[in-house]
């Protein structure tokens, strides 16, 4: 009996197609293996950061995690989601970025208290900050900052992380 419930929403699912991961959902409903999938590898990841994968998420998902180590914006995430015809307004980005975060699968970072970046890239890292119009976020590679000394923490606190950012701007001609 269990076997034809499987089968059976195997075929839903395929009947379905890809729109909203059917097909994805009709491989795992037969028992395919689909890691290295990668619609399948973002199920799992916000799965196992507690997160249901929603339609939403999944496409907000998909444009965050689908290209590498990035910096985005909510806005530039909801211009993304637009061009991709992705019908999300632009307080699911912000819900979504947040829970995310929370989640542990962003860090926030805050250029001058006004701008918030999300950054996909979870290790130690620092940033350079380009001060122009756009305050573009370039990763700057641990091994080139060199903290030999730090101060000693207040009694009872202990030195969570350190968040530099080295501004820069274009030379004077």
């Amino acid at each position: 009996m269990e076997k034809r419930d499987s089968a059976s929403r195997a075929r839903r699912a395929s009947e379905r197609g890809a729109k909203g991961g059917g097909a994805v959902y009709a491989a795992t409903a037969a028992g395919a293996d689909l890691s290295g999938c990668p619609l399948h590898d973002l199920r799992r990841k916000l799965s196992e950061a507690g997160l249901r994968p929603t339609r939403q998420r999944l496409r907000l998902g998909w444009l965050l995690f689908g290209g590498g180590d990035r910096h985005v914006t909510a806005e530039r995430l909801y211009d993304e989601a637009r061009a991709a015809r992705a019908p999300i307004s632009l307080a699911t980005v912000y819900n979504t970025l947040n829970q995310f975060t929370s989640a542990g699968l962003l860090k926030e970072v805050t250029v001058d208290g006004a701008k918030t970046y999300f950054d996909t890239n979870l290790a130690e890292h620092q940033h350079f900050v380009i001060d122009d119009e756009t305050h573009m976020l370039t990763d700057l590679p641990k091994e080139l900052i060199d903290f030999t000394r730090l101060p000693e923490p207040p009694e009872g606190m202990e030195i969570a992380r350190v968040d530099v950012m080295i501004r820069l701007r274009r030379k004077a001609s």
